[in-house]
């Protein structure tokens, strides 16, 4: 392969959940600078718009989509727009996910809350997976990327529905990996470290900021874009012998909240 084609996405459409904003909002912005067509999912369809718009500005291919993606008929009208579009999917980013990190107390949260994180952390990349994939082996290029967390193999507490649904991210990459992977499908996932978001911000406090940096090599947390560039590996042709991988990007050490 030529090296000029190792990140070469021109023709490619990536699909992106929760594109509007952070870690989701680069990955979009990355994707596109790279030629790909961009489809920004997100719950809040005005930010998603303000991403698509500042990709058109620079003469890039972006659709803005407005989706929940704990209801399954929003994830399947998502495709649908996809493929209608721009007649393909060939990359799918599951980024949009939360819960609540640090503040998930097993004496107050309820069964409710803890099964919600695993629908809008696990389920919704299961099934978006499932009704891209198709699409992808009829278009003979197929790339699935899972935002996963450091919290998925951390142990901290207040903290167990969010980081398990991040360690069951973390298997169900590895065994897509083998269902999809006949196909010419790779799954992998990405597992940012403690990464200057507005989810972090809401947490985040100098004493907390400290403890994280004294446990990181690379004195410094983790910028969107740090992360945005992992998924670009996993969307390009250089990651095509790559499957089934978690890959952390955390500065070289661990940042917990506690």
């Amino acid at each position: 392969m030529e090296v000029k084609n190792l990140f070469n996405l021109i023709g490619k459409t990536a699909l992106v959940t929760g594109g509007g904003n952070g870690i989701g909002k680069a990955c979009c912005e990355i994707l596109a600078s790279h030629g790909a067509n961009v489809v920004v999912s997100d719950l809040k369809v005005e930010d998603a718009q303000q991403v698509a718009e500042a990709i058109q500005e620079k003469g890039g291919k972006a659709l803005a989509v407005a989706c929940n993606v704990t209801k399954d008929e929003e994830l399947v009208q998502l495709v649908k727009t996809a493929l209608d579009t721009f007649g393909g999917i060939h990359i799918l980013v599951n980024n949009a996910g939360g819960g609540g990190a640090g503040r998930e107390n097993p004496y107050k949260i309820s069964v409710k809350d803890f099964e919600w994180v695993f629908q809008l952390n696990v389920f919704s990349a299961w099934r978006l997976s499932q009704l891209c994939a198709p699409e992808m082996e009829k278009s003979g290029y197929g790339s699935i990327i899972n935002i996963t967390s450091m919290s998925s193999i951390n142990k901290s507490p207040n903290i167990s529905a969010y980081a398990s649904s991040k360690a069951a991210i973390n298997h169900m990459t590895a065994n897509l990996a083998f269902d999809y992977g006949p196909q010419g499908i790779r799954v992998n996932a990405v597992g940012p470290g403690a990464t200057k978001t507005a989810a972090l911000a809401k947490v985040l406090t100098p004493e907390i900021e400290g403890k994280m940096l004294h446990g990181t090599p690379i004195k410094r947390l983790g910028e969107v874009e740090d992360i945005a560039g992992a998924v670009l590996y996993f969307a390009s042709p250089i990651s095509e012998w790559v499957s089934g991988q978690v890959l952390f990007v955390n500065g070289g050490g661990i940042q917990t909240l506690d």
